[in-house]
Order: C-alpha cells, then structure tokens, then sequence
C-alpha cells in the first residue's frame, strides 16, 4: 500500500519561488538545511499509485536537490529506496529518510564517496541485500565549480569532476546490472549543459556529454536483457549545487534568464525519474535525453 501525505497545498507553476533569491554562499558541497528558500521536494500535487509498487531503488545523491525529491516521489509510488551521500551531508540524508517513511517506505543511508569504485560496489551489494533486490538504479550525484578559463582548471579538479560524474555512473552501473531483472531501469541526471555546452562549466559540461552517449550505448547494449537506460537533463533547478559554486549575486539571480523566469524546484523535475522508472509509462522507451528547460527549445 502506498501513502501520499499531504504535507502542503497543491500548487503549480505560479506558486514556485521565483528570483532574486537572498544572497547566499556555501562550501562544497553545500547543505539544503542552509539554503534559503528552502527547495521544494514534497511535491504536494503529486498523487502516487502504485507505478512502483515492491521495487528497489538506489540514488545517488539522495541527500537533497533532485536526488532527495526522487526518493520521496519513489517512496509514494511504493518503492523501497536506498540512498548514497557524502558523509558530511548526514543530517540533509537524516531528512530525506524520514521524509521517505513519512511515505510509509523503507530509507537505506549509505555514507560513502562514489569516486571510489569499491564503495560503488559495496553500495550495491549493500542495497541488494537488505532491501531483497535492486530494480532501479539513479546515477544522479554531480560535482561541479566554475572556471573561466582553461588554463585556470587544475588537473586536480578535472579528475575529480570525471571520477565524481562518469567514472562513477559506470562503477555503479556495472556492479547493478548483476543484481538486476527484467523491467529494471537506469536513470542517469545529465545537463543542458551537455547539450550546448557552458564556458565556465568546461569540465562539467564534458561529463554531461559523455552521460548522453553513455545512456544511448548502455541502452543498446543492456535492451536484450529487459534493462531500460534514459537520462533527464534539466536546466538551472535550486538545489544546494549553487551556493557551494557560485557568488552571492549569482545564486540570488540563477536561473533568472530561462523564459519561465526562475530555476526549477527538486519537485518539478522528480516526475521524470518516475516516468522513466514506470514500467507502467515508459516500456516503449529506452535510450532517450529528456531535457527540462523551463520553455527553453533549443535543445529539443
């Protein structure tokens, strides 16, 4: 049985924070306890039935932003979940367990750093076997820091960017497929800025990119097994990732210039993980970059 709390009034589009945000600033990684306004993820419109019912899910970046929001829309669709965090994210991981049994679901907290391939592993094995299964894996975790020019970008941070937004999409996803059926799915988090690119975003727009040819060949190569692979790649969305990147200014105007006229909340974006895990919406589609721009089209 699956539980939708109502936690606040249904709202839409109109009713989403709209910049200039307070001027703010954090260290990395960044803490949504800190983050003013706080990011929506309780998704009070959003009704669950069932899509999920008994499945498994493990999410990377589960803490908070779109990782914290996916966990909740999972939980009330019936899905156990487990999810994956910096150990200095604790009490953000703290919330997004209790928001999941609030759901009335099962929250699995696994502290570790996925730049290393046999916390990646253990993770895995950890979630398969005190959850019973894995159905759905969501390599959603992400590092990123602004730098205006190449020769400015240390090799030090180019390596942490690669291992923290690639290398572990592939440990991860290695190590699920062995404990995965038929019907189960990988959700990979991109970015606009793997479509188009970003000047000051030189790493991180590369390892987007390479999260778009990864999802398209995995999917082919993982579709004679009954394994659906597809990516979401959102625009600007207000999670802890800004403050922990950008200056005070920025952040209190970040995502000011899409049409829609302010950055998407966690809640807004959750429901495409959903699709993409429902067997129920997407058996059809595999292979796909769904892309939400807030009105933008250029890269549709």
């Amino acid at each position: 049985m699956t539980h939708s709390p109502r936690t606040d009034r249904p709202r839409g589009s109109a009713d989403q924070p709209k910049p200039p945000f307070p001027r703010q600033e954090q260290e990395s990684p960044g803490l949504e306890s800190e983050l003013v306004p706080e990011p929506r993820f309780r998704a009070p419109s959003y009704r669950g039935s069932g899509k999920l019912a008994e499945k498994t899910a493990l999410i990377t970046g589960g803490d908070s932003g779109i990782g914290r929001a996916v966990a909740v829309l999972f939980a009330r669709e019936g899905a156990d979940v487990a999810i994956v965090y910096l150990p200095v994210e604790q009490s953000d991981a703290e919330v997004t367990r209790d928001a999941v049994a609030a759901e009335g679901r099962r929250c699995l907290l696994i502290p570790g750093d996925v730049r290393d391939a046999e916390f990646c592993r253990n993770a895995i094995d950890e979630t398969a076997g005190r959850l019973g299964h894995l159905d759905i894996l969501v390599n959603n975790a992400a590092f990123q820091k602004h730098v205006g020019a190449i020769e400015e970008l240390s090799d030090e941070q180019w390596d942490r960017t690669f291992r923290t937004n690639i290398y572990a999409y592939f440990f991860l996803t290695k190590a699920a497929v062995r404990h995965m059926r038929r019907g189960s799915a990988i959700i990979n988090c991109g970015s606009i800025t793997g479509l188009e690119g970003s000047k000051g975003l030189l790493d991180y727009s590369a390892t987007k990119g390479a999260i778009n040819a990864f999802t398209k060949s995995l999917a082919q190569q993982l579709l004679p097994r009954g394994i659906r692979v597809n990516c979401v790649s959102p625009g600007p969305v207000w999670t802890p990732l800004n403050p922990a990147d950008r200056s005070g200014e920025e952040v209190a105007h970040h995502g000011e210039d899409t049409p829609i006229g302010r950055p998407a909340q966690p809640e807004e974006i959750a429901p495409a993980f959903v699709f993409f895990a429902s067997e129920a919406d997407s058996s059809y589609v595999t292979g796909e970059i769904l892309t939400l721009l807030g009105g933008e089209t250029r890269a549709a």
